[in-house]
């Protein structure tokens, strides 16, 4: 059995905004940064064997207090990165709704076979992503690895584990820092946990992402 945690990036004013992020490089704000940090205290307690990222930065910088804590080096890998979205990155839903309504309406009906002009439709996303998690299984079968990663990416997997089809809109919380654990076991991903924030508690409440625009 292989084991392996994956978390959301912290957050980004452009979560704040509801713009599209996609594959453009966003820090993280404050709040970000102080869910990054209670994060890594939710962890103190336990050792990874592998500490992976997405290469954009609110990944490594979501996961360097844990780097530091655990005393590992972080690989950070571009097939952990978020969707892309093409021409819609770096737009706000009501950017997108004035400036591009057929792509806005085309979007909203969910086809996992849609593609955004120069972006990446869900089902060749989902393909990466399943593919990455296949990689990683074989290159470290029987660890513990953390990847810090996107919502998008966390969607393809709940999806993948319930056996959900990609058509249709995400229906599952995904919070920023949220801690969820999965096992490959036997050739398949069995979930244990999903979506753990305990450790926000009190912290700024989290922005909606309906629709998801991490994202």
């Amino acid at each position: 059995m292989t084991e392996l945690i994956f978390i959301r990036h912290g957050e980004t004013d452009w979560n704040r905004q509801q713009r599209f992020q996609g594959q453009i490089d966003v820090p993280l704000n404050a709040t970000g940064h102080l869910q990054a940090q209670r994060l890594a205290e939710a962890l103190a307690g336990e050792r990874f064997d592998l500490l992976l990222s997405s290469d954009l930065q609110r990944a490594r910088q979501t996961i360097a207090p844990l780097e530091r804590q655990q005393a590992r080096p972080v690989l950070a890998q571009a097939d952990w990165r978020e969707q892309g979205f093409g021409v819609l990155e770096g737009l706000s839903v009501d950017e997108i709704k004035a400036r591009h309504p057929e792509l806005w309406a085309q979007w909203q009906r969910h086809d996992a076979d849609y593609c955004l002009p120069e972006g990446e439709s869900v089902r060749r996303f989902h393909t990466r992503v399943v593919d990455a998690v296949r990689e990683l299984v074989r290159q470290h079968e029987g660890r513990r690895v953390l990847i810090v990663t996107h919502g998008g990416v966390l969607d393809m997997l709940w999806r993948t584990v319930h056996g959900h089809p990609l058509h249709g809109p995400r229906d599952c919380a995904i919070p920023n820092t949220g801690i969820n654990r999965l096992r490959w076991r036997a050739g398949s991903l069995d979930l244990e946990r999903w979506a753990d924030d305990a450790h926000l508690a009190g912290l700024p409440e989290q922005p909606a992402t309906v629709p998801p625009t991490d994202t």
